[in-house]
């Protein structure tokens, strides 16, 4: 049946007004968070596709694990062909993006090589970005191993978070700008990437938005036809999850509606929504629309779904620089911002502000008497003693 499948996907790869031109054929990415049946729509994609998986989780590169990062299973690794599973050691620890990004982007070109489609697994979000789009900017430069590289980071982030803002402002204004001095990781990645090349991290920025086909999240998509499923439940269906599986989740879906919903633009792909909350109706809710989707995006055709779109403000500045004195932060863009203002944690430092400033009026008003007031005392202490002495008199 799989081959059956993979060779009627090779055979749309020329059709009916298109002749002799070749159709390229998607790489599909599914997205989710943790318990939405990722792996469960891959395998069965891969199977009716003829299709080859790729994990993009930084903890299933590792041996063994199997349990604690709920790997597929042998039974599930023999239905259709997985890769990026089980082969560092789980004793390695300089074991990178760089690392992921470069094996597994040859596996994907292999996999097209033989007219077959790679469907990238999600679960890290950076290791499905380096697949995504082209990075200029490398962690691994030349002549360099990486563990010197991740030691040159951390002996970084061991510095005065301040001091360490100080020198990016001197070398790279424009990122220290954007950037809060207590956020040491990205303030010391900043300097890493100038220290490493000479060049700002700014400037890398800029170089990648420039590229034909660049963006607001880097360069130009690696490969010209990803197709984009998200896996997402309700807000019910989050709140059954445990309690840090549900912050993990909320995270995950977080990042997929910054990174592809928030930002229109060239080089960010289309998203398109899948509703796993009922698992009784996971046929006609999920897999067969995601077949659908593949399957027009294999034709060369526009899918009959609508992409998911997030609500935007043309008016709105998504560079625009704010300072919360109150929560010591640095939030950029007017969304972001909005959303700061109304968030938990921003309102507790309100409302403790309030209670300070309201303790303080307080203890000056009780601290503090008025000329009036105190010549009406010292009247009144008068005319007391005054009435005293009269009495004695008598």
């Amino acid at each position: 049946m799989a081959a059956a499948a993979a060779a009627a996907a090779r055979a749309v790869s020329v059709g009916p007004g298109l002749r002799g031109l070749q159709r390229t054929l998607p790489l599909v990415v599914i997205l989710g968070a943790t318990g939405t049946g990722k792996s469960t729509l891959a395998l069965q994609l891969g199977q009716r596709l003829g299709g080859e998986i790729v994990s993009a989780d930084s903890m299933q590169v590792y041996e063994g694990l199997d349990i604690i990062t709920n790997k597929v299973s042998a039974q599930e690794q023999k239905m259709c062909q997985h890769h990026m599973i089980s082969f560092v050691d789980p004793l390695v620890t300089n074991y990178t993006v760089v690392d992921f990004r470069n094996k597994a982007t040859a596996l994907i070109e292999d996999i097209f090589a033989r007219d077959k489609i790679p469907i990238v697994v999600g679960g890290t979000n950076y290791y499905i970005e380096s697949l995504l789009w082209k990075v200029l900017i490398s962690a691994k430069p030349q002549g360099m191993g990486t563990v010197q590289v991740i030691d040159r980071k951390v002996e970084l982030e061991k510095e005065d978070g301040h001091a360490l803002h100080k020198r990016l402002s001197q070398v790279d204004p424009e990122m220290a700008a954007k950037l809060h001095p207590h956020d040491k990781r990205k303030v010391a990645r900043s300097l890493q990437v100038f220290e490493e090349t000479g060049i700002s991290h700014s400037e890398f920025l800029h170089r990648q938005h420039a590229e034909e086909g660049g963006g607001p999240l880097g360069g130009p998509l690696k490969f010209p036809n990803p197709c984009i499923l998200w896996l997402h439940a309700e807000q019910t269906g989050i709140e059954a999850l445990k309690q840090v599986t549900k912050r993990y989740a909320r995270k995950q879906n977080r990042w997929v509606k910054n990174r592809f919903l928030n930002r229109p633009g060239p080089g960010v792909p289309p998203v398109y929504g899948l509703e796993v909350s009922d698992t009784s109706k996971w046929e006609e809710s999920v897999l067969e629309p995601a077949l659908e989707i593949v399957q027009s995006f294999i034709q060369g055709q526009k899918p009959a779904a609508t992409p998911v779109k997030m609500p935007s403000n043309e008016t709105e500045n998504k560079r625009s620089y704010h300072m919360c004195d109150l929560c010591d932060r640095i939030i950029i863009g007017d969304r972001e911002w909005a959303a700061h203002v109304k968030s938990k944690s921003h309102l507790h430092q309100l409302k403790k502000r309030r209670r300070l400033d309201s303790d303080a009026i307080t203890t000056i008003e009780s601290q503090s008497i008025s000329p009036d007031r105190d010549e009406e005392l010292k009247e009144k202490g008068s005319l007391g003693q005054n009435d005293e002495e009269l009495k004695s008199s008598i």
